[in-house]
């Protein structure tokens, strides 16, 4: 048996399935992250569609409030045109969280944000921003927890990394059993 045949056939085997294990990943870990937004899209829509058209800004807001820093349950934040919170449902430590201006930066040109946005280390969230017009425009900010999310995107690493090292070391197994059934009848032929 040769070692240099073995890793001449062997390691492009691996290459890719690490490539393809790799995009695995990344897919599922992407259709998570992308999938987190749903539910703060169509809030955000709403409650835009609703103060453009000369909603109250309270009228808009979830019943319960929520302190994202611990919390699961989706939330709505409103601002006038400057980026100043109007209304919350949302609290960090009991004060209404700030976005960064380049946000509403970004917004007023795309009327639409989507953004991970970490207001403090440990506390990661989904959020969409919707700019609205009408009489006093301004933002919505619609967001939810990442908490549930990472632990599946962690869970999913975790699954194809098993699933690569497994894949890698039976292709290995099978180049050396393929070298050692058909190495020697290579020089006979």
């Amino acid at each position: 048996m040769k070692i240099k045949y073995i890793f001449r056939y062997w390691l492009p085997i691996a290459v890719v399935i690490t490539l393809l294990s790799g995009l695995v990943y990344l897919e599922v870990q992407q259709s998570l992250r992308w999938g987190a937004n749903d539910p703060q899209i169509q809030m955000a829509e709403d409650a835009a569609a609703a103060l453009a058209a000369g909603a109250a800004p309270e009228s808009a807001l979830p019943a319960a409030r929520v302190e994202i820093s611990t919390s699961l349950a989706p939330f709505i934040v409103i601002f006038n045109n400057n980026g100043e919170a109007l209304v919350s449902s949302a609290t960090l430590h009991g004060a209404t969280p700030a976005l960064p201006s380049g946000i509403f930066d970004y917004t007023r040109q795309h009327k639409e944000d989507r953004v991970t946005w970490q207001p403090e280390p440990g506390v990661r969230m989904a959020a969409v921003v919707v700019a609205y017009g009408g009489a006093q425009p301004g933002f919505v900010l619609a967001g939810r927890s990442l908490r549930e999310v990472e632990i599946r995107a962690s869970q999913a690493e975790q699954i194809t990394g098993i699933a690569w090292l497994v894949t890698v070391s039976a292709s290995l197994i099978v180049v050396i059993g393929c070298e050692l059934i058909f190495g020697d009848r290579e020089n006979t032929i």
